[in-house]
């Protein structure tokens, strides 16, 4: 049995105060306090972790006045503050133990936007393709362009000033500011834009903090122009923190303090609105794919590539090829990136042109194309193919595959994971092959891996040397690794930072400016922020302020993960191998990664959070000399007792009574889990929520009661067949509202669904029955015409008619279906922690599957949910006594069938249940190739979760949540299309549609059985 656990970090006293007198002032935002929420904080995408005091997430500009007016109070001053975006900063930019400040959950409205005059205003929480989704009808798009760009906020991009590809043509982040509105430390707003010069210098005379930072941000940046202009390196890319070229014009005559701001890393102010330049978007694109025999030779060929005026030049090398080539994302764009026959592909430019004008696309195209052509004819270059695309959408599908290269990486196998420390350089284009080799020369002599990519254009590579750091040996590697790369790239007049700022890097501040602009930026601090309390340590502290900058030394992830014992961090290396990457914050409402991040907005209820509290839990576990995998065992081979639920009632008990444990946060996190398993293939690094969620409720159990409901979802499979001996009896009472309340309260459950009537054994009569003898004695020839299909609960008894459907359908097409006998699958087990119970399911349901997969016939199932479960947690719970039957989804049998034609022909448009369309990708297009074999049009509305996922919006407490998400992606097209043209694969799908909008759509095989 689990012990408590109390965290051995508490609060302070004044923090405690602060947040009720926060309130108190009428700060409308959310106040976190609790360990968990603090956690999901603690860490972003580096290799750092910080615990924060508190959480801290506002509403609008005035919570921010509020906020920072109540710290001005003698009994406040001392606190400090961090504001944060997105969290995925790669060097700890937002990691703090002082108070994280979050303006990615409220903050994230777009204010207004003039097209005549090309500009928008937003709020500094709205994330960067939220936005270009916004600006798209307009014709404009927000040009910097990230690989984070689906989760990275405005605010964020501009505290590091962010770039990224086609950075060459659309410059940085601070090149699109127009204006920025920030909340300074002392509780005044700054509004910043640029203005003549006699302007700032009449701001400069205020009697205030805003006159301060005036005066001196013109001091430092005229006095020490001639000193600025010699150390700023003339890159694409600056000396992030602070600009002080660019504040003035080349001129002089023009002053913009908002280029101080950007790139400042949250030590200046709050930034909570900008207005930003927008672009229009090209109406030509192109984009071909190089492929190198050497990822030198990509290198040393991309100045050709820019001298062809390409808007962008991106690279990536082979281990970035070969991970994305295991990942979900290949199935986009393996047609695209093609192997050469004979040739091995060690490196890839990925180039684009983009244009307003066909004419000039076209020339430079075929231009290069036949330099490229001469050059490979020659056996010059390295060059051994290319490939190019018009196709919007193919390009997107590539630049998807480069933006998941970072995370990717994470994927590396074994302890050693390439890491974000040194992965930002910058120097000269012209510099860059001879800076690289040199960088590998110093990785492969300390005998370490790495992958690389990134912008060759721009002379930005992301190099990222695989360590293990929980061996202090590799720990202490690091700093010697960063120390080398700070000279190296000053040998090659570059930066270490070149595009993802300075964070725990900042210690190397004073040798990249030198003493005098270091000192100035000190000064500029000062003016700003003179008690060292935005983000401390980060960029540099105020002008005579001992304090000290962060350092690559820094506590890290892995001091905390080196606590846990390394059988149970291979065991759960689900969870531990999350390196917060942050693709599970994606914004897109139509992408089916993590619904319960999505709908909340809380990082607790998100893959990366959730695998944060699991690391921290198996932490404070292993602090207490509980054996895990040991206590796992036992509750896998043994009953708990009457001792055992003695406690658990005690145990309980305390827990209604208000005792703290922290094991209650990590369920309340893994209760909103959906369990649909999209982050088991759309995160980069595949964790796997569910599989360690479902661990994680078993062993909570053991020390607490369980909920009704979930020994109601748990047996549902054997609940079901006996429920159905009489529907309409068992139908009578679930209509009953009384019923419905009394479910509803008393047990947490709502919506119950009803069973079919007619039932499936009344539809059938007695047809396609099962016999094991006969189906031994059949000859090769009846084999090959007869089709197993496997029952599940969910069609069987709540949705017979598709059963019944599914055996007509196959019957037409020429076969003999035949109807195994039910029997549970155990997926509802799985999915609250009932593993021994599932165990046993499993071993049965496989015993039976394997007797008939020795027949030699194909078995069908029809929902994904239930099928996928004899792919994978079958795999992982029974090892080798899995054995090698294989269901097949209905579609996965059609494909290769030659079908018949449609009677007429119809269009119809498909929404996939998202556990399917993410475990198999290829499901859409393969139902789509279905269709027009039979001459029926099938078009893919792109859709995310329905919010139902099996029993999860039957629960009381995620019914909200529930409607709320069949509301962001489903409601508008099941309205707009209606449920006659709409066809959905998954049951809970068609259930929640049913529930929300009336009408109940088809799946895919009854259109097909009404039109062939």
């Amino acid at each position: 049995m689990i012990p408590k656990l109390n965290p051995e970090l508490a609060l302070d006293a004044s923090i405690v105060a602060f947040t009720k007198a926060l309130l108190h002032a009428g700060f409308t935002g959310d106040i976190e306090t609790s360990y968990a929420s603090r956690l999901a904080v603690a860490t972003d995408n580096s290799i750092y972790q910080a615990l924060p005091q508190a959480v801290l997430l506002p509403r609008s500009t005035d919570d921010l006045v509020i906020m920072t007016s109540l710290a001005q109070t003698s009994s406040f001053s001392h606190i400090k503050f961090c504001p944060r975006g997105g969290g995925t900063g790669t060097n700890g930019q937002a990691l703090t133990e002082q108070v994280v400040v979050d303006l990615s959950r409220h903050m994230r409205q777009v204010l207004e936007i003039n097209v005549e005059q090309r500009w928008v205003r937003v709020q500094a929480g709205v994330i960067k393709d939220q936005l270009n989704a916004f600006l798209k009808p307009y014709g404009f798009f927000f040009a910097p362009d990230l690989s984070t760009s689906n989760r990275a906020t405005i605010g964020g991009m501009i505290n590091t000033d962010a770039s990224g590809q086609g950075s060459l043509v659309y410059g940085k982040t601070s090149d699109h500011v127009l204006a920025l509105k920030t909340v300074l430390i002392d509780g005044n707003v700054l509004k910043t834009h640029k203005m003549p010069l006699f302007e700032a210098e009449h701001r400069a005379e205020l009697p205030n903090s805003i006159g301060r930072i005036y005066q001196q941000v013109l001091r430092s940046c005229r006095e020490k122009r001639s000193d600025i202009l010699a150390t700023f390196p003339r890159l694409n890319r600056f000396l992030t923190g602070y600009d002080l070229e660019h504040v003035f014009n080349d001129e002089m005559t023009e002053f913009d303090l908002s280029r101080i701001i950007t790139g400042s890393e949250g030590s200046l102010g709050f930034v909570t609105e900008a207005k930003l330049n927008i672009t229009p978007i090209a109406k030509y694109k192109c984009l071909l794919n190089i492929k190198y025999d050497s990822f030198e030779s990509a290198l040393r060929n991309s100045p050709f590539l820019v001298e062809a005026q390409a808007t962008s030049v991106e690279t990536v090398d082979s281990k970035v090829l070969n991970l994305a080539r295991g990942d979900i994302i290949w199935h986009q764009v393996k047609d695209l990136i093609t192997d050469v026959p004979g040739k091995d592909m060690q490196g890839l430019n990925i180039v684009e042109y983009n244009t307003e004008d066909e004419a000039e696309i076209t020339e430079k195209i075929a231009a290069l194309t036949s330099k490229l052509d001469a050059t490979m004819a020659a056996g010059e270059g390295g060059i051994i193919g290319y490939q190019l695309t018009y196709d919007a959408s193919a390009i997107n599908a590539i630049y998807t595959m480069r933006k998941k290269a970072v995370g990717l990486l994470g994927n590396t196998p074994g302890s050693q994971k390439p890491l974000a420390f040194a992965e930002d350089t910058a120097v000269p284009p012209e510099n860059l092959a001879d800076f690289i080799l040199e960088f590998r020369a110093l990785l492969d002599q300390h005998g370490l891996h790495y992958g690389m990519f990134g912008h060759v254009d721009a002379g930005v590579l992301h190099v990222r040397p695989a360590l293990d750091l929980i061996d202090p040996d590799q720990e202490r590697l690091l700093r010697t690794i960063s120390d080398q790369v700070v000279a190296l790239t000053a040998k090659y007049g570059g930066l270490m930072w070149g595009e993802h700022g300075k964070g725990y890097r900042s210690e190397y501040g004073p040798a990249f400016f030198g003493e005098t602009l270091f000192t100035e930026l000190r000064k500029i601090k000062a003016a700003f922020d003179p008690r060292n309390r935005l983000n401390p340590g980060k960029i540099c502290t105020p002008y005579q302020n001992g304090d000290k900058l962060v350092s690559v030394d820094g506590q890290k992830r892995a001091w905390f993960d080196r606590q846990i014992p390394i059988e149970v961090r291979q065991s759960f290396d689900s969870s531990l191998n999350c390196n917060g990457n942050g693709l599970c914050f994606n914004y897109d409402e139509t992408s089916p990664m993590c619904p319960s991040s999505k709908i909340t907005k809380d990082r607790r209820h998100s893959p990366k959070g959730r695998a944060g509290l699991m690391r921290e839990w198996l932490r404070l576990n292993q602090q207490q000399g509980v054996d895990v995998l040991a206590d796992e065992q036992r509750l896998l081979t043994q009953s708990q007792g009457l001792t055992a639920l003695w406690q658990k009632m005690k145990h309980s008990w305390a827990q209604r009574q208000g005792e703290a444990d922290f094991s209650h946060e990590v369920k309340e996190a893994m209760d909103g889990c959906l369990a649909c398993k999209a982050c088991a293939s759309q995160c980069p690094i595949n964790v796997d929520v569910p599989t360690f969620r479902s661990r994680f409720l078993q062993l909570y159990h053991s020390r607490y009661l369980r909920p009704a409901k979930d020994h109601i979802v748990g047996n549902i499979e054997r609940m079901a067949p006996i429920l159905a001996k009489a529907p309409k009896f068992v139908n009578f009472f679930l209509k009953r509202s009384l019923v419905q309340k009394t479910l509803a309260h008393g047990i947490g459950y709502v919506d119950t669904p009803l069973l079919s009537v007619p039932t499936l054994v009344e539809r059938l009569n007695n047809r396609y029955g099962f016999d094991l003898t006969a189906l031994q004695a059949l000859t090769i020839a009846e084999r090959q015409k007869t089709v197993l299909l496997v029952q599940d609960p969910f069609t069987s008894f709540y949705e017979a008619e598709l059963v019944a459907d599914a055996l007509a359908l196959i019957e037409k097409l020429g076969y003999r279906p035949v109807l195994l006998p039910f029997l549970p699958n155990g997926k509802p087990q799985h999915v609250k922690g009932f593993l021994r119970e599932f165990a046993k399911t499993a071993k049965r349901a496989a015993d039976f599957l394997n007797q008939l997969h020795a027949l030699q016939l194909p078995l069908i199932g029809l929902d994904a949910s239930l099928v996928l479960v004899y792919r994978d947690e079958y795999a992982k719970t029974l090892g080798n006594e899995r054995g090698d039957f294989n269901v097949q989804l209905l579609h996965e049998w059609l494909a290769p069938l030659a079908l018949p034609a449609a009677s007429r022909p119809a269009q119809f448009s498909l929404l996939a249940h998202c556990t399917e369309k993410t475990a198999l990708p290829a499901t859409e297009k393969t139902w789509q190739q279905i269709f027009d074999k039979t001459g029926l049009s099938l078009k893919v509305v792109s859709v995310g979760c329905c919010g139902m996922a099996g029993t999860y919006g039957h629960e009381q407490a995620q019914l909200a949540n529930s409607k709320a998400l069949f509301d962001l992606s489903w409601r508008e097209p099941v309205e707009r299309l209606g449920t006659e043209q709409l066809l959905v694969t998954g049951f809970s799908c068609r259930s929640q549609v049913k529930r929300l909008v009336g009408d109940k759509p088809r799946h895919p095989l009854q259109v097909l059985l009404q039109h062939i």
